[in-house]
């Protein structure tokens, strides 16, 4: 089976069950590529040693023979590629509440609450969204082989970022809408509330990240080595001293609208991270200090809008989280307080 669009098609499986197959032909425009180059530009959520290894294994196959990781490849040359089973058995199911906005039998679509991480990593194996989600259904998609546990993730949000995220449930599904946000055809917003107000109601700001020079878990603008990264944003409501801004990302780095909102000196309330502060009541009221809970204790960031073409009516959907209930509360007492 054939698709010239270059989307994987499901057919039997030819090698021994260890996974789900896709088969695919290769472009007109594609030639002499290495075939593990090629599996890796398509595919940018495998590792590529992940694609090598699968390659000598003889999970790859190109025109039905097993090839080399080296071998080139030709226009019109078909292509097997059978994935990795999902290790279910090493991800523990977790009964943990989940709010679900949309679902049918491609997609779920839910509204992530805050502290929590959306997949195991180091250190981190339990109360991830993973695990609430191996606990909620029995049919997630591979996560197409990235050698970690990601069954069904397709993207992220920090872990103490709220709001919408769309996870799937089987391998196209996956691949389809993971090409979307390659291609920067995914629509997100986002909402901040930030420290101070931007001179400009509305503003790009471009400037690429890569991994801070000294701190592992951070990001920091890197105008020589670092990746493009663009982020949209337009003030909603100004306060004194604060501001609440909708966000618009057109790439989607690590820890971008953090960075980028760092670097225009506007950081996000409670993001320590990256410069923002705790804010009290008693300095909302300008009262004398005083010995008080923070408003918020997370990084005051909220993914509300996605917007998608559906991987099997392609239809186009949007999903809208509203405004958690910690955000909505220090909103309203900016708008109690600090009015002008």
């Amino acid at each position: 089976m054939q698709d010239t669009k270059g989307a994987p098609q499901t057919r039997k499986n030819a090698f021994g069950g260890r996974g789900e197959p896709l088969t695919f032909q290769v472009g007109t425009a594609i030639k002499e590529r290495r075939v593990d180059k090629y599996l890796h530009s398509r595919f940018n959520n495998l590792s590529r040693v992940m694609i090598q290894n699968a390659i000598k294994a003889g999970a790859v196959k190109v025109n039905g023979k097993a090839v080399k990781p080296s071998f080139k490849l030709s226009p019109g040359d078909q292509i097997d590629l059978t994935l990795p089973e999902l290790p279910s058995k090493e991800i523990e199911p977790e009964d943990i509440p989940l709010d679900i906005v949309f679902e049918d039998d491609d997609i779920i679509v839910l509204n992530k609450q805050a502290d929590m991480i959306v997949h195991p990593a180091r250190g981190n194996t339990h109360g991830t969204l993973v695990n609430a989600l191996a606990y909620y259904c029995d049919k997630l998609s591979s996560g197409l082989g990235r050698g970690e546990l990601r069954p069904g993730i397709v993207h992220r949000l920090d872990r103490n970022t709220t709001g919408v995220m769309v996870v799937t449930k089987n391998d196209i599904a996956q691949w389809k809408i993971a090409k979307q946000f390659e291609r920067r055809q995914v629509r997100k917003s986002y909402l901040a509330i930030v420290h101070g107000n931007p001179e400009l109601r509305a503003d790009r700001i471009s400037a690429p990240l890569g991994v801070h020079p000294k701190i592992r878990e951070k990001y920091a603008i890197r105008p020589e080595i670092g990746k493009e990264a663009i982020t949209f944003y337009e003030v909603i409501e100004s306060f004194r001293g604060f501001s609440f801004l909708r966000m618009t990302p057109k790439t989607g780095r690590t820890h971008q609208i953090r960075v980028h909102l760092s670097y225009i000196k506007h950081p996000i309330i409670a993001d320590d991270m990256y410069g923002g502060k705790l804010v009290y009541p008693w300095q909302l009221t300008d009262s004398e200090p005083a010995p008080q809970d923070p408003i918020i204790g997370r990084c005051a960031l909220h993914a509300s809008t996605l917007e998608f073409k559906h991987p099997s009516t392609e239809k186009i959907m949007k999903f809208e989280a509203p405004l958690p209930e910690d955000m909505q509360n220090l909103l309203d007492m900016l708008r109690e307080y600090r009015k002008g």
